[in-house]
Formats: structure tokens, C-alpha cells, sequence
């Protein structure tokens, strides 16, 4: 070989090259994995595929300075090996800090990692309350043949929801509509209100009497030994007997449009897993076609304005002044009402149930 320092030249080339290459293509998963979690148009996905492409060239031109001293030292060409020698400087450079390159491509793929993790575990604790609060109160309820179905549900400033409503259907006749609320924030009464929901739809599937089946849920909760109470009102809609039965442990007052007048279905019995020996009443109205129930819990009708509330009279008139109403738009309609009126945001989680017979 004429020119010993042009294969020097060519191997120091080939080693900045592999160095290059390896960070190139850390940089080309990373962007990848950007490109994927972010989107082809973010700016995120734009600098690591302009980073690639950079060190992709480095790596390309390394490699072709590589091949050409390797050429040339097996050529008799005199005074090339001056010029690639030039070359070295730069290749010196690679080779001294190539470690550095590689582990900094490293870096920056553990970090996106790490922040994609971090980002999955946010998004797992923001959505878990929601998810939760879906279980209490979904946004689908089932198709019921016969009757027009509104709700709404606004979780307040508490993490976890305590609110519930169902709606199901015991017999091809007869529905119950169903809507409770229990003391307290967190995941203590949140537990509580999803166990109570669905105690309480197997025991009406059970006990034919609303109030037998308030019975039962107060009796298998108190032994459970929690510290919350609960309020639940508890419907049943037969359209085949033309009538409307319900029992309610201290919940605020439900109400029925029946024959062109407002009729107030008030509790008729103590708060659940206050007294696990407490005692239900089941009362009876006429259900006709057209009539609308509302149900509703006390975050409605507690917002304040100052020493003022809500309350259940103005959820009374509201029905009053226009109960033919789309029942889906007269829950937006009180909500909104109850939020024009309270001098600040809505601290409890407001549920509202809405039924009319068609």
C-alpha cells in the first residue's frame, strides 16, 4: 500500500460512521414514537425527524469519506493522502465524543419515554373519576318503550362522585326509576353509592314494594358499618295499572306532573344506615300519559346565592311553567338555572332524572 495514512483515514471514517449510525438510529425510533403519540404535524415529531436527518447525513458522509480513502490509499495517486489527512480533524472529534452522541440519542429516548409514562398515569387519575362517576350515572340509559328519558349529571369540586340515578325495567309493564345521593367526597362514599345502586336494583327485582326493597338495602348497608348516610328515592311506573309507586329515605322531594297540577312526592321514611332498624312507607298516585316525574339530589337545589337556596320551590315552579317541556332539555334548564342563580360554581355534584310518560 503506497499510502499507509489514507487506510488509517479510511478506518477512522468507518468508525465515526458506526458511532453516527448508532445514534441515528435511536433518534429514528424516537421520532417514530413521536410521530405515533403526537401526530406527523407536531413540533415535537418535526425536530426529532430534522435531528434524524442530520445525523443520518453525518453518518452518510462518514461513510463515503470512508470508501473513498479506502480507494484511494489502494490507488498510486501522490498527494492525497494531504487532503484526507484534513479529514482527520473532524473524525477526531466524532471518535472522541462519540460516546457522548450516543448516549445523549439515549437520553432523549428514555426521557420521551418517561414522559409518555408519566402523561399515561395523569390521564389514568384524571379519567378515573370520570369513568367512576359513569358506573353511577351513564350517560346512556336504556331505550324504554312508552316513556321520554332525560338526565344530567355535574360532578362538583369533590375528586370522587356520591351521586347516582338508574333506570330499568322490572316487568314489560313496569319501570323503576331510581336516584340516591351519599354523604360525603372521595372514594369511600363513591364505593358506597355504586354498592347501594346495584343492592338496590336486585332487590326490586326481589320485593315487588319499593319500600320492602329500601327495607333490605338499609339493613344489608348498616351491617356493613360504614359512617356514611344515603338519601334514595325509589320509583315504580306500571303503565298497565295507570299508577305510580314510591318510597324515599329522606331524599329531597321528587315531583309529578299529573292532571295540570305539580304533585310533591316527599320522603316517607329516615335517611339509609341511619337507624338499620328503620322502617318505609310505599305510596301511591294515578300515572296517566303525558305526566312527567322529576327526580333530582340536593346539589341542585342547594346552590346559594348568598343566605339563599335553590331550593325545591323554584325546581316546582320551573316544572310548573312549562311541564310539556322535552324532559332532556328541562335537566339542562335547571341546571342552568341553578348556576344563574348560585353566586358561585356549584360545590356538590348535581344529578337529575327526568321521566314523562308518552
Amino acid at each position: 500500500m503506497e499510502t499507509p495514512i489514507l487506510a488509517f483515514v479510511a478506518v477512522a471514517c468507518g468508525v465515526a460512521a458506526v458511532l453516527w449510525a448508532r445514534s441515528a438510529r435511536r433518534l429514528r425510533r424516537l421520532w417514530r414514537h413521536i410521530e405515533v403519540e403526537a401526530g406527523a404535524d407536531s413540533a415535537a415529531t418535526v425536530l426529532a425527524r430534522s435531528q434524524f436527518r442530520k445525523e443520518l447525513h453525518t453518518t452518510t458522509l462518514y461513510g463515503v469519506l470512508a470508501l473513498a480513502a479506502a480507494v484511494a490509499a489502494a490507488s498510486d495517486v501522490r498527494g492525497v493522502d494531504v487532503v484526507f489527512a484534513v479529514v482527520l480533524v473532524p473524525v477526531v472529534i466524532s471518535i472522541a465524543y462519540g460516546k457522548d452522541f450516543v448516549r445523549d440519542s439515549r437520553l432523549a429516548e428514555d426521557r420521551v419515554e418517561l414522559e409518555r409514562r408519566a402523561e399515561e398515569i395523569l390521564n389514568q387519575d384524571q379519567l378515573a373519576p370520570q369513568r367512576w362517576a359513569e358506573r353511577l350515572a351513564p350517560r346512556e340509559l336504556p331505550a324504554l318503550d312508552g316513556f321520554e328519558v332525560g338526565k344530567l349529571y355535574k360532578a362538583g369540586t369533590g375528586l370522587m362522585a356520591g351521586d347516582f340515578f338508574d333506570l330499568f325495567r322490572l316487568a314489560p309493564t313496569r319501570v323503576a326509576a331510581v336516584i340516591g345521593d351519599v354523604t360525603g367526597h372521595g372514594i369511600e362514599p363513591s364505593i358506597t353509592a355504586l354498592q347501594s345502586k346495584y343492592l338496590l336494583r336486585m332487590f326490586l327485582r326481589q320485593f315487588r314494594d319499593p319500600a320492602q326493597a329500601l327495607e333490605e338495602l338499609n339493613a344489608r348497608m348498616s351491617a356493613e358499618g360504614g359512617e356514611e348516610l344515603i338519601s334514595v328515592c325509589v320509583v315504580v311506573l306500571d303503565i298497565e295499572a295507570d299508577a305510580l309507586r314510591w318510597a324515599s329515605a329522606g331524599h329531597p322531594t321528587a315531583w309529578l306532573w299529573h292532571d295540570r297540577e305539580i304533585r310533591p312526592l316527599r320522603s316517607t321514611g329516615p335517611l339509609l344506615m341511619l337507624d338499620a332498624k328503620g322502617t318505609y312507607t310505599s305510596r301511591e298516585v294515578p300515572l296517566d300519559t303525558g305526566d312527567l316525574l322529576l327526580l333530582y339530589t340536593d346539589g341542585l337545589i342547594e346552590a346559594r346565592s348568598g343566605d339563599h337556596q335553590f331550593g325545591e320551590e323554584r325546581v316546582a315552579n320551573m316544572l310548573r311553567r312549562d311541564p310539556g317541556a322535552d324532559p332532556e332539555v328541562l335537566c339542562k334548564t335547571l341546571l342552568e338555572a341553578a348556576k344563574d342563580f348560585s353566586s358561585g360554581p356549584l360545590a356538590d355534584d348535581v344529578a337529575i332524572l327526568a321521566l314523562r310518560r308518552a
